[in-house]
């Protein structure tokens, strides 16, 4: 899909609708293979190099850097022209989707749900939450903000200067929640995910995207569209891993991923009303307030898996917890993107004059 802004008809790709069936079946593949042949799965488990499981690693890469491929860094100089939505993104990004995700993986995971958990998850589970809302999302916000015929340069501007920040920001957030909760950080690991995980494919990204732009944009476009399958392919690969990791957990407390998805399917819906009433209250355009609920209440599953397995490992709750997020990414933020467009009198009807 192009960022550019020269579609049209919004659409969303086949494999994007129907994300949440590959995850559950991918959760049904996973544990079938892990029960069945859990040797196998324990030496990939065990192919690891400072505490990065490289076959995991491998797919990762495979699975951002084609979404990096689409960030444009110098779309930033729009930041100007849109400053107050790209603010109160920001606002929502960074100050407070992280916090209000440990405030209820706090209230939800150690308490509401704990005597259905198991115990010596606890911490894990709401170490995962606290990956998930740390990083904002990367490449499903071109489509949502697609379909809400938002303006692309506003998000394309956006999405790149969230990219920038969370090299950055991502390490020092995730440690100072996790520290809050009581959970121990091992910040060597945490750095060197940030560097595997954003700072090198971010690099190959960019280095990609300049020699490709220099053929123009058909062979960017073209590109995009050859990479888009094996994204995809990867991202189900992770899951199918991991899954085969989890699933004597999952066997034995079913309930478990409909508990983790609480938290996450409020903080989407609390995230996303904020920052659309907040561009309300400050004037800005539908076109731009729609995708900053969006980029505001969206998550960078790929990143979270990847820093929770680094982090905590497959078999940890951690790792669940995130991939949590992937399962119920595209019905919470399709219904959100519902929302945005059948208020859209609402919201013009009451803006401040400028």
């Amino acid at each position: 899909m192009s960022t550019t802004g020269t579609d049209t008809a919004p659409h969303i790709g086949f494999f994007e609708r129907w994300l949440t069936v590959w995850v559950f079946l991918c959760i049904v593949l996973g544990i079938a293979l892990g029960q069945t042949m859990p040797g196998v799965f324990r030496t990939l488990g065990a192919m690891e190099v400072a505490k990065v499981n490289l076959p995991v690693g491998v797919l990762i890469w495979v699975m951002i850097i084609p979404m990096l491929l689409r960030i444009d860094f110098g779309a930033l100089h729009e930041v100007k022209k849109h400053w107050r939505g790209i603010g109160v993104t920001l606002f929502i990004n960074w100050a407070v989707k992280p916090f209000s995700m440990a405030l209820l993986g706090y209230v939800f995971i150690r308490h509401v749900f704990a005597p259905h958990l198991p115990a010596d998850q606890i911490d894990s589970y709401i170490a995962g939450l606290i990956l998930l809302a740390a990083a904002p999302c990367t490449a499903m916000v071109f489509v949502w903000s697609q379909l809400t015929r938002g303006e692309p340069y506003f998000t394309l501007s956006q999405v790149a200067l969230n990219d920038a920040i969370m090299v950055f920001a991502f390490a020092p957030i995730v440690a100072l929640l996790l520290g809050l909760s009581s959970i121990i950080v091992p910040w060597d690991t945490l750095l060197t995910s940030v560097v595997l995980y954003i700072v090198v494919p971010v690099g190959l990204a960019q280095l990609w995207r300049g020699i490709l732009m220099k053929r123009g944009q058909a062979a960017l476009d073209a590109t995009l569209a050859r990479l888009g399958p094996f994204s995809i392919c990867a991202l189900l690969a992770t899951l199918v891993l991991l899954f085969a990791f989890q699933g004597e957990a999952i066997l034995k407390q079913p309930l478990v991923i409909a508990m983790l998805a609480v938290p996450i399917t409020i903080q989407v819906y609390f995230n996303a009303g904020l920052a659309y009433w907040l561009n309300r209250r400050c004037g800005v355009a539908h076109c731009v307030a729609g995708p900053s609920a969006l980029i505001g209440a969206s998550n960078f599953f790929e990143l979270a898996v990847a820093a929770a397995i680094s982090l905590f490992g497959f078999e940890s709750g951690a790792a669940l917890a995130t991939v949590v997020g992937v399962l119920i990414e595209v019905p919470v933020m399709l219904s959100v993107v519902k929302i945005v467009n059948a208020s859209r009198g609402w919201y013009e009807g009451g803006m401040p004059s400028r």
